[in-house]
């Protein structure tokens, strides 16, 4: 079965330009067109789509907005926004809405065919620069809980619930260091990037190797972290403390 795809966008030549190249992927197919947030609303509940394509400033109802009602409407359907923004204002309500895929409209016709399957398939899509975002706001979270239990461990005077805090967090660490250390020195490089946001083309242009080469090391690091994709090893490097 092909993957039915709900385009909503308000500018006509948008939408028209992606119809056109959709219909060109032999497992795709376009079912409707949007013009608003409140248009893709009624044509999701009539069409029942397998993804909403759309961008997140759109008129009566915004992408955010509409993102939220669908989530709640039809769980189902895997919504990806085509915008030109990644800034945090932007790109942290959409994800919190339930988008699975943050994509920008500079990207390559046939990068967005392979983000539709995989989003499609179950997978997070994101740009590089919305994946930095997230990371960002997600470390100054751990920054500023980890300020707070400093706070309330300096107040408790407890000692002996202190000593088991501190035994809890050297196996912790421990546990990280031989997590880490299952990575060789260039697949920790490479998470490293992907945790600033650098995409595969960038990465290898920085360590001056293939960009296949890239793809292998994290294909590789991801099957040793047991994620399923570079976001998640992001937001893993992150929590980890590999990162900063």
């Amino acid at each position: 079965m092909p993957i039915r795809i709900l385009l909503a966008d308000d500018h006509a030549m948008v939408r028209r330009g992606l119809h056109v190249f959709l219909s060109t992927q032999s497992d795709m197919v376009v079912v409707g067109e949007a013009s608003d947030g409140q248009e893709a609303l009624q044509q999701a509940a009539e069409l029942e789509p397998d993804v909403v394509l759309m961008d997140l400033h759109m008129p009566v109802l915004d992408g955010i907005e509409t993102a939220r009602q669908l989530r709640v409407l039809t769980p189902s359907i895997r919504i990806i926004v085509l915008t030109s923004f990644s800034d945090q204002d932007h790109v942290v309500p959409a994800v919190r809405a339930g988008v699975k895929g943050y994509l920008l409209k500079d990207i390559e016709p046939e990068d967005l065919a392979v983000a539709i399957r995989n989003v499609h398939a179950g997978q997070v899509e994101l740009h590089p620069a919305a994946a930095g975002q997230l990371m960002h706001v997600m470390a100054s979270a751990e920054l500023s809980m980890n300020e707070q239990q400093l706070s309330l461990k300096q107040t408790e005077q407890k000692p002996v619930q202190e000593q088991r805090q501190d035994k809890e967090k050297d196996k912790e660490a421990q546990a990280s260091a031989q997590e880490l250390d299952t990575l060789t020195r260039r697949e920790r490089e490479v998470l490293g990037l992907i945790a600033q946001g650098l995409s595969n083309k960038e990465i290898a242009a920085q360590l001056v190797i293939t960009e296949k080469t890239v793809k292998t090391h994290v294909s590789h690091l991801l099957d040793k972290l047991g994620l399923s994709d570079r976001t998640q090893a992001a937001i893993h490097a992150v929590r980890k403390g590999w990162v900063v």
